[in-house]
């Protein structure tokens, strides 16, 4: 009974997702009718030869140019960072691990505040301009803490986890630094460390779709091995899971997916500590669960807050702030609870 619960979970998350994903394209600032929205949808997306007349190209435009890739790409970053987020906690038997712990997300906006202030505008891999220096510079931090972390041929978690956290804050300070000594840009640094879809389109889309792609496929592979982790690494060692391969593919896909979605949308916080934790209160810790319901949370999540954050103010307001105000405070509510119960996270 109750793995029909379970898998009843997921089929509502889908649907429910579906739905959202909808709603989230055809409203908006722009008054555009939820008919000639739907004409618009069935005819850019699906092709079908339905009347357009009397919908104008700025209509057009705006739902197939504007709304519909923003929402994708929101559902890519909030499905993306939930994943890499439950691969973290799993890896790490950490409950506050998230996707940035590694000083990504730090690492990332010190190559974006560098490519704002030289105005850098050279491509390479897909990526052009501020997007690649984030990109690299998140990869370049990941590969600083993995090194420090390194003893032999292995990586202790609680280095990793110590080596993140002070990389993630000297990084910090140097892009303090940064705006300090670029006041007119701090502005523009200050936004992109936010986290925003606002102006991003299929270009962008097509650019981060190859890593997440690579990136997810490595970690749905991961599931089982990651379930049996959940008996402690010596148990696993014992059931023939190769434990210290294991912490580098997660680490290595959850690090590249992480780095090209906040290339593109900058920081974007709380989405994968807080889903992860959600979904683990439907359907257990079980990864073969937890993960593709985290994906279809997350991407609904974010889908939620992002129509918030351009809906609720005249100015478009930063979707990283939105889930922080949203996340924070539940987590703190999922922490008191835990609290309650005699029960940890």
């Amino acid at each position: 009974m109750k793995i029909k619960r379970k898998k009843l979970a997921i089929v509502l998350a889908v649907i429910l997702c579906v739905i959202i994903i909808y709603i989230c394209t055809v409203i908006g600032a722009a008054s555009i009718s939820f008919e000639d929205a739907n004409r618009i949808l069935l005819h850019e997306l699906f092709h079908m030869n339905v009347d357009m007349e009397g919908i104008s190209q700025g209509s057009i435009s705006i739902i197939w140019n504007v709304r519909l890739p923003r929402v994708i790409l929101g559902f890519l970053a909030g499905a993306s960072l939930a994943v890499c987020g439950a691969g973290f906690q799993g890896i790490f038997k950490n409950p506050m691990a998230d996707p940035f712990v590694l000083g990504v997300s730090s690492g990332a906006a010190l190559g974006a505040s560098v490519g704002i202030v030289l105005h850098f505008t050279g491509g390479f891999l897909g990526l052009n301009g501020t997007t690649l220096l984030a990109f690299m510079g998140a990869f370049l931090s990941i590969a600083l803490v993995y090194s420090i972390s390194r003893v032999g041929k292995r990586v202790p978690v609680a280095t990793l986890l110590l080596s993140g956290i002070a990389v993630n804050q000297t990084l910090t300070a140097v892009i303090s630094l940064v705006m300090i000594f670029n006041k007119q840009s701090m502005d523009q640094i200050m936004f992109w460390t936010m986290g925003s879809l606002n102006g991003k389109g299929w270009n962008q889309i097509l650019t981060v779709l190859p890593y997440v792609a690579a990136g997810l496929l490595l970690l749905f592979t991961s599931c089982r091995e990651l379930d049996i982790m959940l008996t402690g690494e010596d148990t696993a060692v014992q059931l023939g899971v190769n434990v210290e391969f294991l912490k580098k593919k997660v680490l290595f896909a959850s690090s590249i997916i992480t780095a090209a979605i906040i290339s593109v949308t900058g920081i974007i916080g709380f989405v994968g500590l807080v889903v992860p934790h959600v979904v683990r209160i439907l359907t257990g810790p079980k990864h073969r669960r937890l993960m593709p319901l985290s994906l279809v949370m997350g991407g609904t999540f974010l889908i939620i807050c992002d129509t918030v954050s351009r809906s609720v103010a005249t100015q478009e307001i930063p979707v990283g702030i939105i889930t922080a105000v949203c996340g924070g405070p539940f987590f703190l509510y999922l922490l008191r609870k835990a609290r309650k119960g005699g029960s940890s996270l």
